[in-house]
């Protein structure tokens, strides 16, 4: 009740106050953002709206703080280390099982992107029953690249505890792993995937860069990256929250009609592993998995809720109401602002 109040009494003051997040008193303007994985195409809005200029065009002066994987920023948000997190959906209804609450303002991935595959140097891995024993890296333990896997285990008759996950972070690491034989698979985002399928270093088993691939695998659509923070931050700093949904579905916009080459203008040279060319092939990949303008689904949040409850225990015994997990208010009034 406390956190469903405090919602509503933020979606009434921005309501009833008048003009844009812009024309309102910013409360916060120096904010202190978490992600895991900056670099990875799945938070590839984050860094536009950072090198478009968009943050500071909204009055807000934004610390990005990167961390090996989603768990690690959310850590940094529930130790108040952070103030908002770009991360993984997930984390909303497993953190509303431990009854501490965060909610999502803006999705911005409509499906993951992740992609499962074997590393061929590791021997014969046909399908994820012959994963058992293995050793598969992740982006960190507990995000969400860790999460497809464990449901796609327990789909397959497996369980978590029946492979050891490995931590290889999203960047040259990751590929470094995999190169040097470390790990037997790899669960990750582009370019790291792209840039191993290039390089012939591995089989892929599971891909949801798709629609149709994440149909395949989670059963419908699935949300991905999406903007989320604590109920309270909502309730002191409404104006604060819309200017980073105002952000964030304006930088939405700019990338649904830019190219390939407009985005690699826009990103700093080490975000390439050496090719911007296979960059530019893995952006033209992953561009169906950004969502066009940042609503939320009900379909996808319940999606969401039966993959995790498949897997985590605490999800699975709490009373669950996906419609707290995420709010469109802000979106809904940023459609009003950002042309």
């Amino acid at each position: 009740m406390r956190f469903a109040t405090m919602i509503a009494a933020a979606a009434v003051g921005l309501l009833l106050g008048a003009g844009s997040a812009g024309a309102q008193q910013i409360e916060k303007k120096d904010l202190k953002l978490a992600v895991g994985g900056k670099p990875l195409l799945y938070y590839l809005p984050l860094t536009l709206a950072e090198r478009l200029g968009y943050f500071k065009e909204a009055g807000l002066n934004v610390e990005i703080s990167d961390f090996g994987g989603g768990a690690k920023s959310l850590q940094a948000l529930v130790g108040g280390s952070a103030d908002v997190v770009t991360g993984a959906f997930d984390h909303t209804i497993q953190m509303q099982a431990k009854n501490q609450p965060i909610v999502a303002v803006v999705e911005l991935g409509r499906f993951p992107g992740i992609v499962l595959a074997s590393v061929k140097k590791a021997g014969t891995i046909k399908d994820v029953k012959d994963l058992k024993g293995k050793k598969i890296g992740v982006t960190a333990p507990g995000s969400s690249t860790n999460f497809m896997v464990n449901y796609l285990l327990t789909q397959n008759g497996l369980t978590p505890n029946d492979v050891a996950f490995i931590g290889v972070g999203g960047g040259p690491s990751a590929v470094a792993a995999v190169k040097r034989g470390e790990i037997d698979a790899i669960s990750n985002l582009d370019p790291v995937m792209s840039q191993l399928e290039n390089d012939g270093d591995i089989s892929i088993m599971a891909d949801t860069r798709t629609l149709e691939g994440t149909k395949t695998v989670y059963g419908g659509q699935y949300p991905a990256a999406v903007l989320y923070l604590k109920p309270d931050f909502i309730q002191q700093n409404p104006n604060t929250t819309q200017a980073l949904v105002n952000v964030f579905v304006r930088t939405l916009k700019w990338l649904d009609k830019a190219s390939a080459d407009d985005v690699v203008k826009v990103l700093p040279e080490e975000y390439f592993l050496g090719n911007k060319d296979l960059y530019k092939s893995a952006f033209l990949h992953s561009k169906p998995t950004y969502s066009p303008d940042g609503r939320f689904t009900r379909e996808g949040a319940e999606v969401a809720y039966k993959v995790l409850k498949a897997f985590d225990p605490a999800v699975a015994g709490a009373p669950i109401d996906v419609s707290k997990a995420y709010t469109d208010t802000f979106v809904e009034k940023a459609q009003t602002l950002v042309k």
